[in-house]
């Protein structure tokens, strides 16, 4: 008990403000000073008591007492010094410093220490009434919490545990900064309850930290005795709440060691960045999310979706993923969506054997382990329906590839040129140009065979002349492909005629589908051809439903990551929507048997690996219109 009020007393203390500033000690010197140095070395010292150099205070604070001890700063000097003492652990010399002040000057301040005083004197009685008796309304928060603290501390050394936890559970609420440490406290005080106490405590704070804390101890005693009956009935609301508090942990580790398996809820737990630089891009992924949500049939899904902020923090991020599985028992995992977070947690959730669909495009992450998923729309995915498209249905097998030099543009070829590879096809040529490049006069005689340095040939005064000049020979490939984005193609597009690349079929990626690539490039895309993972005006009744729904919520169109975030959370609580799934390998499972998920962005499995397998959209400009054409 002695330890337990020595901590409510060194937390009531410690929730005084201290202000952040610091300031250089003086001595305070024996020799005659003027007004204004007394005032001076005044406000140094209660500077440095504020920020907690109470050894160079002291001297600077009692040097001016004993210079003016009428002065009408005298009061605040005198309650920095009884502060002091109070923390150093003299409380009999601070009540004899705040004797000092006299009662028209005595503040709410000065009776929060002189309460906190008598209560570390022994003299809870006199100190609870003392703070009882201030108006907490002028307080600043910190104080209120203070005052809150040493009431506890009071009630506590009176035997009154019931009215101690009150003070204690308000103390949390007013300041969640200290909140753990008050907690703490609290399930101090906790153990010394009988179980009658503990039920009544339990019963009194139910769905309140202190509350599931009396509960888990409950639990805890129950098993001890060898009641696992009781025991697992008292875990269960506990953990089914979804509060976080200190001792959850030990609500779940009880449970497992209980029941020989871990605490599972109907939930599923969702890593997003909702603050920072990506926060645009995570709240557009939890809009797709909560719509799946409200799609069962009374308007709610009885499972849970757990959104937890995690930045592009990796470490967060695996951090995370092992609170949401030991403290909030979820089945599953969904996201993150930034490549180093999503490495790490999906690194993290292997190791906790929990099922992890990320909708990241980090390369390589199903590869991490049987546990991680990925439903994303990949470079891999885009170059397999471009290819598949142009072999098998236009016949197409020799293409030339434009690309921006860096990595993406890189990447998309070299998966481009394999996926044509695979089919039979092949990529004659191959150009690059600088990803701010404007003219792209030199990469287009380039891939057609031509010198780029050499100056065009005039053409003949005589238009007759121009009737024998032999016909340049014929391109070596039938098509040609630009993985790049629509306001880079709206600018390449009208130079490929002008050097005298004309009449072949421009094939693209997902970055095309833009209303931006029809303005800037007109009629030299029309006919072009590209995919992506989600067109909002798209034909297909379901896809429609969902961007009616999507406007009617959010005022908005839906983008392909809301879209991306209602697919993947329409997978997970569809899975967990069966009875049958009652254990994370089931999940797993279920999502390794997948097959043709009738996603908005395209019909969706996993293959072997874990990586999603999708019927992608393929968009063709026709007659300056974007249009769907599978």
């Amino acid at each position: 008990m002695r330890r337990l009020l020595n901590l409510l007393l060194l937390l009531a203390i410690l929730a005084l403000p201290l202000p952040a500033r610091a300031a250089q000690a003086v001595a305070p010197g024996g020799q005659e000073t003027s007004v204004g140095e007394e005032r001076a070395a005044l406000e140094q010292g209660l500077e440095l008591y504020r920020t907690g150099q109470f050894d160079a205070a002291t001297p600077l604070l009692e040097e001016f007492l004993s210079r003016n001890p009428a002065d009408p700063d005298a009061p605040r000097a005198t309650l920095a010094l009884a502060q002091m003492l109070l923390q150093a652990g003299n409380p009999q010399q601070a009540l004899l410093y705040l004797q000092r002040i006299a009662e028209p000057q005595r503040t709410p301040e000065l009776q929060l220490v002189r309460g906190q005083a008598l209560v570390a004197t022994g003299d809870a009685e006199s100190g609870r009434r003392e703070l009882l008796a201030i108006d907490p309304k002028p307080l600043s928060a910190k104080d209120r919490t203070a005052r809150l603290l040493g009431l506890a501390h009071a009630d506590a050394a009176l035997g009154r545990a019931l009215e101690a936890l009150t003070f204690l559970d308000q103390a949390a609420t007013l300041d969640p900064d200290q909140s753990a440490a008050v907690l703490t406290a609290g399930h101090q005080l906790l153990q010394g309850l009988n179980e009658p106490s503990l039920e009544e405590v339990a019963f009194m704070f139910r769905g309140t930290p202190l509350g599931l804390d009396a509960a888990v101890q409950l639990a805890q005693r129950a098993a001890q005795r060898g009641d696992t009956a009781a025991a697992r009935r008292l875990l269960a609301p506990v953990l089914a709440a979804g509060v976080d508090f200190p001792y959850r942990r030990e609500a779940t580790n009880l449970y497992a060691r209980l029941t020989g398996k871990p605490w599972l809820q109907r939930a599923i737990g969702v890593l997003l960045p909702l603050s920072g630089k990506y926060a645009t891009f995570g709240q557009l992924v939890r809009r797709g999310m909560e719509l799946a949500q409200e799609q069962g049939a009374d308007g709610s899904s009885p499972i849970q979706l757990l959104f937890r902020d995690i930045g592009a923090d990796p470490q967060r991020s695996a951090e995370t993923v092992s609170s949401l599985v030991h403290e909030d028992g979820v089945m599953a995992i969904a996201g993150p969506i930034t490549s180093a977070a999503a490495a790490a947690a999906a690194q993290r959730a292997q190791q906790e054997g929990v099922p992890l669909l990320s909708l990241s495009q980090r390369e390589g992450l199903p590869a991490l382990g049987d546990m991680v998923f990925r439903d994303s729309l990949t470079p891999r995915l885009q170059a397999e329906a471009l290819a598949r498209y142009a072999v098998e249905e236009r016949g197409l097998t020799k293409f030339a590839i434009l690309l921006p030099d860096n990595r993406p543009g890189r990447e998309m070829a070299d998966q481009f040129t394999a996926a044509l590879t695979r089919r039979g096809g092949q990529v004659l040529a191959r150009e690059a140009y600088p990803p701010e490049a404007t003219d792209f006069r030199r990469q287009i005689r380039l891939l057609m065979g031509k010198d780029p340095d050499a100056r065009d040939e005039e053409l003949s005064k005589d238009p007759l002349e121009d009737l024998f000049l032999p016909e340049p020979p014929p391109l070596p490939f039938q098509a040609l492909f630009i993985p790049d984005y629509a306001d880079k193609v709206g600018l390449i597009a009208p130079q490929l005629p002008y050097y005298g690349l004309e009449g072949l079929p421009l094939f693209g990626i997902n970055g095309w589908d833009s209303p931006e690539l029809v303005h800037a490039a007109g009629p030299y895309v029309e006919g072009a051809v590209f995919v992506d993972g989600f067109f909002v005006h798209s034909l297909y009744p379901f896809v429609r439903d969902f961007a009616d729904r999507y406007f009617a919520r959010y005022g908005e169109e839906p983008t392909i990551l809301g879209a991306q975030g209602y697919d993947v959370a329409g997978i997970l609580l569809g899975i967990l929507d069966d009875p049958a799934v009652a254990s994370r390998d089931d999940v797993r499972l279920a999502l390794q048997q997948l097959r043709n998920y009738p996603g908005v962005t395209g019909a969706t499995s996993f293959d072997q690996e874990g990586e999603a397998e999708k019927v992608l959209f393929l968009l063709q400009v026709q007659n300056g219109n974007i249009v769907q054409i599978n």
